[in-house]
């Protein structure tokens, strides 16, 4: 009997707890929060609903469409890529081939933005550039916080410029978002109180040891920083202090011991350290903040 078969007429509990011992089997860490979410997309059921209907058989088709999703993950595609959707900062943000999964780790480039304006702006952000904006999903996020400001986002590809479009469409947020197809900011003019990023800033050496949901899933061009991982901060660099508006501020993500090489990059363009930087729940200095100075 194929396990697809085997998914047929077992009830819908039963199935998940199946999947769930089929992905601890793999050493997949979150094997409970997978096989819910996948056996609930397959079924067109959230949480809820899998509760509510817990007693129901699956039917042949469902354990068809169950099964694909989960080879698929024992492939070791991440459950986002497979769903389409991953949540940041409360945001459901609709993916593409050619857009990073967003991180819980790049959630403290966000935090790190709010907290800079809490302690020392009176008034919110007026312009915000995300330099890379992948789904948009850091230019979403602060969007959300800041009901006044308006934001652009910038990428070297139309696919992913066209994925970020749609989402700050469908979240509401259109009328406050563009996006620019351009290499880094290269297109982009006027004066930014706010630049994010979270470039690429994998070593070109160290992409083959990522593990394979990133590897063989996120667009190269998101992860690869070049030699020594720093290609993109030193393109980065003097647009951001030829964008940004007296006493603006850059607020970046960087990789695990970057955080000191990059401020080096950006002392040379004038612009200094603002703060310590950000760790993220690893204890990892993840976010890096950067100021202009006055007139």
């Amino acid at each position: 009997m194929t396990a697809t078969a085997s998914l047929a007429g077992q009830t819908i509990e039963a199935a998940r707890r199946a999947l769930a011992a089929r992905l601890r089997q793999e050493g997949i860490d979150s094997a409970e929060l997978d096989a819910r979410l996948l056996i609930g997309a397959a079924l067109g059921l959230d949480l809820t609903g899998l509760i509510a209907a817990g007693t129901r058989t699956i039917k042949p088709d469902e354990a068809a469409s169950v099964e694909g999703f989960m080879q698929r993950r024992l492939a070791g595609e991440p459950v986002a890529r497979i769903l389409g959707v991953k949540e940041f900062w409360g945001l459901a943000l609709q993916l593409s081939s050619a857009t990073l999964v967003p991180r819980p780790d790049t959630e403290t480039v966000v935090e790190l933005a709010l907290e800079i304006w809490r302690s020392e702006h009176h008034a919110q952000p007026q312009r915000i550039a995300d330099i890379g904006t992948g789904s948009g999903a850091i230019l979403l996020a602060l969007l959300s916080e800041w009901r006044e400001a308006i934001g652009v986002g910038t990428d070297i590809s139309p696919m992913a410029l066209q994925t970020a479009s749609d989402n700050a469409r469908r979240l509401g947020f259109a009328p406050r978002a563009a996006f620019v197809n351009c290499n880094y900011a290269a297109a982009l003019s006027g004066m930014f109180d706010l630049i994010v990023s979270n470039p690429p800033y994998i070593r070109s050496a160290d992409i083959e040891d990522l593990a394979t949901e990133v590897r063989d899933f996120d667009p190269l061009a998101a992860l690869d920083g070049g030699a020594d991982g720093l290609d993109a901060y030193r393109r980065i660099a003097p647009e951001a202090s030829r964008l940004l508006a007296p006493g603006g501020v850059l607020v970046m993500e960087v990789g695990q011991g970057q955080s000191s090489d990059v401020r080096g990059l950006m002392a040379a363009v004038g612009l200094t350290l603002r703060g310590p930087p950000q760790a993220d729940l690893a204890g990892i200095q993840r976010a890096v903040a950067f100021q202009k100075g006055p007139r």
